[in-house]
């Protein structure tokens, strides 16, 4: 046997398979894609990571953007759609940043194989996943393309959409002045969607990421439908016009006459089904398959935390196969045990904040937060611990004892 056999170099690949390899693990990584590959074509997201993800890199060894042009500092928010909007900023207790992952995903794969980990660039699908099991000591799935998700049972009971809530469009954006201190801007367009802005580092430099969370019948709808390539002037045009009538914080510090994506391929659109699936599952010959990453949760990007809960979920893993490795069911088990309670927060939380219309206890918190400091710094600082932010988010009364410590009614 040869190992771990990982499948898929995302985020939660790498970092699993780096884990393994501090501590000498065999591990192999399969991709579709070549090293090369990952570096170039369309941008894949405008993913962050928070503060417990870097620490997570830190003790991997990566932490290869440590310096302070790379990071920012907490968000501010704009809440529209009431008579007067709701404005205020919250702070972590350590920075944050993003890195565009056709940067981050290829220095990390070049760390892993430097370390002494295996990659093979082949493509594999579901029905090649019992050969794979028949060669490496477990098989983790770590990717979501094509049909490799479906081999894990999807969990009606954590997945409450069966269709898309958002329709995304995401761009990399130059002519964008940052926010002062350096942030990420969440605004809120009631009705029609969410706008982040992000301070991200690029093959362009440091520019802007734009990702607009479109309600579906919503006036920002067409966003994530025009095609830049057929009318890149109009395109970028509509971009504006919706930003200054929909999320003015943002939009007061666009340069107009600079304003431009900062390449056709920086720019993707579409939409995501959030789903929860099965932590593994059972092959024809007895052997077992573990789900991590996109394989196991898909959340909505809207508050950034599918990247960082992959992360999180691949480091439990790659503890329990250090710890125990004896992959059978009962190993299974405990690895969904060690790491159900925060990657179900982070879905419990995301979809709750793409429900439409929210439910009357999120814009009760929100306005908590704009009257007391405390409160937004707690929320914006859980953006690293989901299920701390589940534990004052998940029902009405939860909400209210959670302000009540804040001494608010």
């Amino acid at each position: 046997m040869e190992g771990i056999g990982i499948v898929g170099a995302g985020i939660a690949g790498l970092h699993l398979g780096l884990l393994l390899r501090k501590h000498d693990v065999p591990a192999t990584i399969y991709s579709d894609r070549t090293t090369e590959q990952l570096g170039g074509g369309r941008m894949l997201n405008s993913v962050a990571h928070h503060h417990a993800t870097i620490e997570r890199e830190q003790a991997l060894g990566v932490d290869h953007w440590a310096g302070e042009e790379y990071q920012y500092f907490g968000h501010h928010h704009y809440l529209g759609g009431g008579p007067e909007p709701l404005v205020f900023p919250g702070f972590f207790k350590a920075p944050s940043r993003a890195i565009d992952y056709r940067i981050y995903l290829p220095t990390l794969l070049q760390d892993f194989v430097a370390r002494g980990g295996e990659f093979e660039v082949r493509p594999v699908q579901a029905a090649d996943v019992l050969k794979l099991s028949e060669r490496h000591d477990l098989v983790v799935i770590a990717s979501g393309r094509g049909n490799m998700s479906a081999m894990f049972p999807r969990r009606a009971d954590k997945s409450p959409y069966d269709i898309p809530q958002r329709k995304l469009c995401v761009g990399l954006y130059e002519g964008v002045a940052p926010s002062e201190p350096r942030g990420v801007t969440m605004s809120v367009a009631a009705g029609h969607g969410e706008l982040l802005e992000i301070p991200i580092y690029s093959a362009a430099g440091h520019v802007t990421a734009l990702l607009f969370e479109n309600v579906p019948g919503g006036d920002l709808e067409l966003l994530a439908e025009i095609k830049y390539d057929e009318d890149p002037a109009g395109f970028e045009k509509t971009i504006l016009d919706k930003a200054r009538q929909y999320h003015p914080a943002t939009f007061e510090r666009i340069d107009p006459a600079k304003f431009r994506l900062t390449s056709p391929l920086d720019l993707l659109q579409g939409a995501v089904l959030p789903s929860v699936r099965e932590d593994y599952t059972r092959l024809p010959n007895g052997r077992y398959v573990v789900a991590v990453g996109d394989a196991h949760v898909v959340v909505d990007p809207v508050i950034g935390q599918g990247a960082n809960c992959a992360s999180y979920s691949a480091w439990e893993l790659g503890q329990a196969i250090i710890d125990d490795p004896n992959f059978d069911e009962r190993f299974c088990q405990k690895v969904a045990d060690r790491r159900r309670n925060r990657v179900h927060a982070t879905s419990d939380w995301t979809n709750l904040m793409i429900r439409t219309p929210p439910p009357p206890h999120l814009p009760q918190l929100f306005l908590g937060m704009a009257q007391n400091q405390a409160v937004a710094d707690e929320f914006t600082e859980n953006f690293s611990y989901p299920d701390l932010q589940w534990d004052n988010l998940a029902t009405p009364e939860r909400v209210n004892s959670h302000l009540a410590r804040h001494g608010m009614s």
